[in-house]
């Protein structure tokens, strides 16, 4: 196989990488192995100075990273440099938790002395997506890393340059139990045989083969997988404020985000007004070429996701769903789409089912609030979720009614170092990020002495 990344902007491709054979595989296993060994065996006030250093050097190099991630992504310099920042206070983040939270904890009962203590599983194979290059491949491997696991990514294969970056600033850090493994799938069950634990962040449909073959390896899994996320405005919410923040969330990275609002349920009351304020937000994007500061809607990443999408748009319109902006696949080079809003979306829509991966909201318009709860939950989905209203203790009492991994109340959804990320129903399973994430690859041995 070869790993090939191409300008979204321009169609063109700039890059090309070759795979690696399965015997390529099995002896960077083999090598992760001794190096994860001898790892483990370090304090931990060591590990996580060689996580900090890790921050500091993609602090250090955002100059350089942004630009690539932006010719392979093709999302917006901005958005580029602000995923980097992100991965750098992340590193930061486990480097002053972790020393604490691994500490052997000492339980009360009948022994003299008893407890539990954080061991490190081995290895954790990670499967990434394209859409978050550097954060997506950070998420789970600082945290793995700190607890004194190896880390082995196989990239998405649209985004080798980013990857090997990355791979760069680990090795100068004096991280030498992360690797990069450049295979094709054929190859994902070997490494999931010769690991100990695997990652996945991506669709909900190569999640559940990735679950499968964990599963025939008994291999623990974390899976973080689509998300359609519905976002309630209740008749007493701050319209300029939901319709600029909703707005923000559905088209940045050109609506390529799993966590992105993407169903905009609206109660009758204020349906029109806020319609009429959140599409005054989209007419002011202007797409564009992703490396200029004036762009503010970069291109998608593929011509096949972008054929995708159109087809779930033209499937809406068709049943009934009326498009109020965008909807027409545009000429030129690159894989550009107009930001595209529907209105009155309804289960005839394939989109009311799907999760659509693109500048596309759809608009859902409930009878009440009690429906706006039964149409946010009526998806296979529960990844993230956001309510707008100033009535705060109802609109708690209704965030605890939709099934979702997290609930945002007054703000769109979004994710925080401090609070744990993941979804539950075909949004996936396991936690990462805060002292959750930092658990979910470890052995949590207990121990009993007389």
């Amino acid at each position: 196989m070869e790993f090939l990344s191409c300008d979204p902007s321009t169609g063109e491709t700039v890059y090309t990488r070759p795979g690696w054979s399965v015997d390529r595989l099995q002896q960077a296993i083999s090598r992760l192995r001794q190096h994860q060994h001898a790892w483990r065996g370090r304090p931990i006030d060591e590990r996580v100075a060689r996580i900090r250093r890790l921050g500091e050097l993609i602090e250090a190099n955002v100059d350089r990273l942004a630009p690539v991630i932006t010719l392979e992504v093709g999302k917006l310099i901005h958005e580029a440099r602000a995923e980097l920042e992100k991965t750098a206070r992340l590193c930061h983040y486990y480097a002053d938790l972790a020393p604490t939270l691994l500490q052997p904890q000492t339980i009360p009962t009948s022994a003299s002395r008893s407890g539990v203590s954080f061991e490190p599983l081995g290895l954790v194979f990670a499967v990434m997506p394209w859409n978050y290059p550097v954060w997506q491949a950070l998420r789970f491997a600082v945290p793995a890393l700190a607890a004194g696991n190896g880390c082995l990514l196989k990239p998405a294969p649209t985004v080798p340059q980013s990857t090997a970056l990355l791979l760069e600033l680990m090795q100068e850090a004096d991280i030498p139990v992360f690797d990069v493994a450049w295979i094709d799938v054929d190859a994902v069950e070997t490494a999931i045989a010769g690991c100990d634990a695997v990652a996945f962040t991506g669709s909900t449909r190569t999640g559940r083969l990735i679950a499968s073959l964990a599963g025939k390896h008994i291999k623990k899994t974390v899976l973080e997988l689509g998300g359609s996320n519905p976002v309630l405005i209740l008749r007493d919410a701050d319209l300029a404020t939901a319709a600029q923040e909703c707005a923000m969330s559905r088209f940045r990275d050109a609506g390529q985000s799993c966590n992105a609002a993407k169903r905009l349920i609206v109660v009758p009351e204020i349906a029109d007004d806020f319609l009429q304020a959140f599409m005054a937000e989209v007419t002011r994007l202007t797409p564009g070429d992703p490396r200029l500061p004036g762009t503010t809607l970069a291109p998608l990443h593929r011509a096949d996701l972008r054929a995708q999408l159109h087809d779930q748009i033209t499937d809406a319109c068709r049943h009934g769903a009326r498009c109020l902006s965008g909807g027409q696949l545009p000429d030129g080079p690159g894989f550009y789409y107009p930001a595209t809003v529907l209105d009155h979306v309804s289960p005839a829509c394939r989109i009311y089912h799907e999760e659509a991966f693109g500048p596309a909201a759809s608009i859902l318009r409930a009878e009440n609030e009690a429906d706006a709860v039964r149409l946010a939950n009526d998806t296979p989905f529960g990844l993230g979720a956001a309510v707008y209203s100033q009535d705060l203790p109802r609109a708690e009492r209704l965030a605890r009614d939709i099934e979702a991994g997290s609930v945002f109340i007054n703000r769109h959804t979004s994710s925080d170092l401090r609070l744990p990320f993941g979804g539950v129903k075909a949004s996936g399973y396991g936690r990462e990020l805060s002292e959750f994430g930092l658990y979910e690859f470890v052995n949590v041995k207990t121990f009993w002495q007389r």
